[in-house]
């Protein structure tokens, strides 16, 4: 199969959907692999390195888009991507359609088949290619969180770990899944007062097993309204698979908070949980709502693109790898976690959180390609 990586557009997203050992696995396959020019330079990765394991660098997206049949991307495509897309195509990338209508309504007229990473779900419920980027959203949270709270960056002037005989900030986490419960081991290794609330009483007993110094809370209006007026740094890390987030915490709270107070949405870019919640950029990461500073950048884990990168192709390659192999119809009946990813296919919706969100009509996959798993 020919695999395409072009270059990320989105601005300042400096990962890139393959590695150059990903090429070399692909190309051990049979497998031709076309890379923009300078696609991998973000992650510092450098053209000679795909070269070297067996790739053709192509001068331009279009050329990616013209000679290859699966498309491998990190971030949703943008509308002149997306209008590249035949039905020919196969899209591999993070698509997030439950927040915008109008990338919906382009990948359905593409004809394309398009795999979401954060759909593709295995038989226990595990989201193993959101997981990697969770992970580094959920480390990132806390460090950005305390700096944005020190003074110079606009915040209270509250330092996490507090100092002795003075008491350390107060963090509350929404949710205790990956990025959860990683943002709940750094901000509890930083020193702060950690809790973490979630109506999964299972993940909250892992997490107080492993993270013994974090308190847990079962989640709930009222017990969210008195935690989130008592933080000094508030990290929304809500996910329902390919659905737009809840929104949890009201404008309401927002406002009962102290000024200079921080929040972190993780859950951004499926919408956020947070009522004042909208989507910022690295260049302009926060704004302040009602004195308190929210920081929302969608592709957070962009910020750190080397590792990023790596964690992400560690997770992607094998999926990438039966899609090459097999194609999408064989490797979709071989495995399920991969049929579940199937976003789109030819012109219609195929995952009902998403179609409910868009305003789609829903038609379950089997309705669009029979499948019977081996």
């Amino acid at each position: 199969m020919h695999v395409g990586v072009p270059k990320e557009i989105r601005e300042e997203e400096y990962r890139v959907a393959l590695t150059p050992a990903g090429t070399r696995e692909l190309a051990a396959h049979g497998h031709e692999v076309f890379i923009e020019r300078g696609a991998g330079e973000g992650s510092l990765f450098l053209d000679d390195a795909y070269v070297a394991a067996g790739a053709k660098v192509l001068p331009d997206a279009a050329a990616v888009f013209s000679e290859a049949d699966l498309i491998l991307k990190v971030k949703e495509p943008l509308q002149q991507e997306y209008l590249r897309l035949e039905p020919r195509h196969v899209l591999f990338t993070y698509l997030h359609l439950a927040r915008d209508r109008g990338l919906t309504r382009g990948l359905l007229e593409s004809g394309a088949t398009c795999i979401a990473y954060e759909t593709v779900q295995t038989a226990d419920g595990r989201l193993p290619l959101l997981t990697p980027m969770s992970e580094i959203a959920g480390r990132l949270a806390p460090q950005i969180g305390a700096y944005f709270l020190e003074r110079m960056s606009g915040g209270k002037g509250k330092l996490l770990g507090g100092a002795t005989g003075v008491k350390a900030a107060n963090v509350v986490i929404l949710g205790a899944g990956i990025a959860g419960s990683n943002a709940a081991r750094l901000a509890a290794g930083m020193g702060a007062h950690t809790k973490v609330l979630d109506i999964d009483i299972r993940a909250l007993e892992e997490l107080e097993r492993t993270l013994p110094g974090v308190q847990t809370l079962h989640s709930d209006q009222l017990t969210i309204e008195e935690e989130v007026h008592k933080a000094d740094l508030v990290i929304g890390a809500v996910l329902v698979s390919g659905a737009r987030t809840p929104v949890l915490v009201s404008e309401v709270a927002v406002k009962s908070m102290q000024l200079g107070s921080v929040i972190v949405d993780l859950s951004i870019d499926q919408g956020g949980c947070v009522a004042t919640s909208r989507m910022t950029t690295h260049r302009k990461p926060t704004f302040t709502a009602h004195g308190v500073i929210h920081y929302c950048v969608d592709n957070m884990a962009g910020v750190v693109p080397v590792t990023s990168t790596l964690a992400l192709t560690n997770a992607t390659l094998p999926f990438i790898l039966a899609l090459a192999d097999k194609g999408v119809v064989e490797a979709a009946g071989f495995d399920p976690a991969i049929a579940r990813g199937i976003n789109v296919m030819e012109g219609k919706v195929t995952v009902a959180n998403v179609a409910e969100a868009t305003g789609s009509p829903y038609f379950p996959l089997e309705y669009v390609l029979p499948i019977e798993y081996t």
